[in-house]
């Protein structure tokens, strides 16, 4: 970051550092090359974990092993947002299944909807069958696969009881079609329509399918803009700061470099780097990003400052207190990634009744139909 300043200012070493007569530029300007840390070690690029089970910790992505939703990075860095690969399945799984689900719906409300002009009997049971098998059999296909994966990691949630739903309603109605066109006798007569077609619940499957994939797709923007809230807050902090050596010399370094006790000048217009105390100086200081308060601070020797808030008019002389992780700035980031991968108190519960209530479910079903028959 080089000074474009308005009075006179000396440099050597090979233009990176500056002495105390260099004036101040108007704002954070990038121009002469950084002092680097040759023994700097490289950021590791970060660990993966679940949105719903945040026990489950991987070195890259993948899926979840115990509910099998794609893992997400727990350390979310400044570069650039990439296309979320579930976001773009999950809608494009949604809007197909929404174009099927729509005229089956209407098939199977026709008489309601179109007095008069309604199908039933067997051409609205094969429509039905036409329409909804895609939709459960593609469109619900992930959530068969989580739920096949609680159900192995004995581990039963919300997408056992979509799977099973769907699962059942759609193999139930593929059981008494067959039935119905090889021993149609064997269809009791309250299981028929008042055209003899044996009743389904084709629509049933594939409103479900559709709602469902409506929550996810919803569920993933909603995480995806959390995302980039915090790739927001990240860039408040800059990415230089100018570090006031021993010998009065300044020098440029990359915010990793500041430790605690380095003496920073911070210019007019730009970005407090760190947390630190005022040295020496005065200036108005925006804390808008912390208070949400529109007027500017003043700062004098003795004062704090938060670091991403932006600096006024004056220039400032502080001393970091706390960086990196210990910043107040940081701690924010860590709070808001911690309440994006946290789940729902209600997502809990149902998970819990999950756990008692498709077993339950399974079991009164069989002792029905065994006592039925």
């Amino acid at each position: 970051m080089g000074a474009h300043g308005h009075g006179s200012h000396h440099g050597h070493h090979d233009g990176h550092v500056h002495s105390h007569a260099s004036a101040p530029g108007p704002g954070p300007a990038a121009a002469a090359p950084l002092a680097e840390d040759p023994g700097q070690a490289p950021v590791p690029s970060g660990t993966w974990t679940c949105p719903m089970h945040p026990e489950v910790v991987r070195a890259g992505p993948g899926q979840c092993p115990i509910c099998g939703m794609a893992l997400e990075p727990r350390i979310i860095t400044t570069a650039e947002e990439i296309a979320n690969p579930e976001l773009d399945e999950m809608t494009r799984r949604f809007w197909i299944s929404a174009a099927l689900s729509l005229p089956l719906v209407a098939l199977a409300m026709g008489e309601m909807l179109f007095r008069g002009t309604s199908i039933s009997g067997w051409p609205l049971v094969w429509g039905s069958a036409a329409l909804a098998t895609p939709v459960v059999l593609w469109g619900a296909w992930p959530f068969f696969t989580r739920g096949w994966a609680s159900v192995t990691a004995r581990s039963l949630n919300m997408f056992t009881l979509l799977a099973l739903g769907i699962g059942v309603a759609w193999l139930y109605s593929v059981a008494v079609v067959a039935v119905g066109l090889v021993a149609p006798e064997a269809i009791p007569p309250e299981y028929r329509d008042h055209a003899g077609a044996p009743s389904v619940y084709f629509e049933a499957a594939a409103v479900i399918t559709t709602l469902a994939l409506l929550g996810q797709v919803l569920e993933l923007r909603a995480r995806s803009r959390t995302g980039g809230a915090i790739r927001a807050l990240l860039r408040l902090a800059p990415e230089t700061a100018r570090r006031i050596e021993p010998d009065g010399a300044e020098i440029d370094v990359r915010l990793e470099q500041i430790v605690v006790g380095d003496r920073l000048r911070v210019r007019p217009g730009e970005r407090v780097p760190v947390d630190g105390t005022v040295l020496d100086g005065g200036s108005a200081v925006d804390e808008s990003m912390l208070t949400g308060e529109s007027i500017p601070v003043e700062k004098s020797p003795g004062a704090t400052v938060t670091g991403g808030t932006v600096n006024g008019t004056g220039t400032l002389v502080v001393a970091a207190t706390r960086v990196g992780a210990d910043s107040v700035l940081a701690q924010i980031v860590r709070m808001v990634g911690e309440a994006q991968r946290s789940r729902a108190p209600i997502q809990r519960v149902a998970d819990q009744v999950s756990a008692w209530f498709v077993p339950a479910v399974i079991v009164i079903a069989l002792l029905t139909f065994w006592s039925g028959g």
